[in-house]
């Protein structure tokens, strides 16, 4: 395999690391600054020049792009993925999981357990929006912040709202979000690639610091995640549209809440607090992925017209609960299941006498319409409603 490591730190940690593994493992690898890229689309099909000359042919590229580079490094990306190159995080993944409000809004269409967050502009929505997600403390981040800077522990209310219209005033975007408290100055970092979680610490940031990144001084160590925790770092990382990623998760008192998908997460902290091999990891899946690549059916199979993939959720009271897959129906209707999810566990090509269960995730292949007709009408959203207190009746 010949791969392209799209990085402007060379002399990093994690750079060399990536590629040494590679060069271990008999690939040729370069380590290309993406700043140098020129990306030509005079031609008939996309192509791109380094340092000036068109570029040599490479079967993958693993990008490692700064978050001051991150429109030009995606659209890099992108070009590479126009070129039929492949890439383990895609341009698009990249861009979502960079802004903090867009990677939060995409994660809570799906279920994911995340701290409390409200987004507001106006001065008068300031004191609301704290309140919304429980009130002081409350975290206070900047949407372009890395590794712990523009994150502030506001205690009260007052400085809270201080300090957000002195960042308005300068024009910063931010989130407020709860403080939670039982997870004050530790939390979870898992490194997934692929399908599963390949090494896991937890970071504890020294004194009264609350912010537990390595580089704000925080301790690390190896732990072994709970199950929930694997599901939630790979599903929230494969949401994101990122096959390699690093996904922070505070430990909440009612399980995994995901604070950060990182698409270019560091490797010395894992790495010294693992003795894992995760740059190994990384370079052997992507080099899989070349050799036999995972198509991503939503997106990129082209199918007859009124056909489609889709996923059903078996809900309560629904026909198929407690039926098995052939009594379903489904093959009637012209419907394949490829893939039953049930909490943890992933069912490839289930068999008919598997039974549903409420809560089971279908991944489907078929008609549209057909499979349109399983899905329940959408719930209108009910409006809270707050209680005032009951005035007293005067004769």
């Amino acid at each position: 395999m010949k791969l392209a490591i799209l990085s402007r730190a060379l002399r990093s940690y994690s750079t060399q690391r990536l590629r040494a593994a590679a060069l271990d493992r008999g690939h040729q690898v370069k380590v290309l600054n993406t700043l140098r890229f020129a990306i030509d689309l005079s031609g008939p099909e996309p192509d791109l020049h380094f340092r000036g000359r068109p570029l040599s042919t490479y079967d993958a590229v693993l990008p490692r792009i700064g978050n001051s580079v991150t429109y030009f490094g995606t659209a890099v990306v992108r070009q590479f993925e126009q070129m039929d190159v492949y890439t383990p995080n895609t341009a698009n993944g990249i861009a979502n999981s960079r802004d903090k409000l867009r990677a939060t809004q995409i994660l809570s269409r799906h279920n994911i357990g995340m701290p409390a967050t409200a987004f507001v502009r106006n001065r008068a929505d300031v004191i609301p929006a704290i309140e919304m997600v429980g009130g002081a403390p409350v975290v206070i981040k900047l949407l372009e912040g890395t590794q712990g800077i523009g994150v502030i522990l506001a205690p009260e209310l007052k400085i809270a709202e201080a300090i957000i219209e002195t960042l308005h005033g300068t024009n910063q975007q931010v989130l407020i979000q709860a403080f939670v408290k039982e997870s004050r100055g530790r939390d979870i970092r898992a490194i997934v690639v692929g399908d599963r979680v390949v090494a896991a610490m937890r970071r504890v940031a020294q004194g009264d610091e609350f912010r537990s990144n390595v580089h704000r001084g925080g301790s690390v160590e190896a732990v072994t995640l709970d199950p929930a925790y694997e599901e939630v770092a790979v599903r929230s990382a494969q949401i994101m549209g990122l096959r390699i990623a690093g996904v922070d998760m505070l430990e909440g008192s009612d399980g995994p809440l995901v604070m950060e998908v990182n698409s270019s997460p560091g490797l010395e902290g894992i790495e010294s607090a693992t003795r894992l091999d995760v740059a190994g990891a990384m370079i052997d899946y992507i080099a899989d992925q070349v050799g036999f690549p995972e198509i991503d059916v939503r997106q990129r199979l082209t199918v007859s017209t009124g056909y489609g993939v889709a996923e059903l959720v078996v809900h309560a009271g629904a026909d198929l609960v407690g039926k098995t897959l052939g009594e379903s129906g489904l093959r009637d209707r012209d419907i394949s299941v490829l893939t039953l999810h049930r909490g943890t566990t992933v069912m490839p090509n289930p068999r008919g006498n598997r039974k549903l269960e409420d809560g089971d995730r279908l991944l489907c292949f078929g008609k549209l319409d057909e499979m349109r007709d399983l899905i329940p009408d959408r719930r209108r959203r009910r409006r809270r409603v707050k209680k005032l207190p009951k005035q007293p009746i005067h004769d």
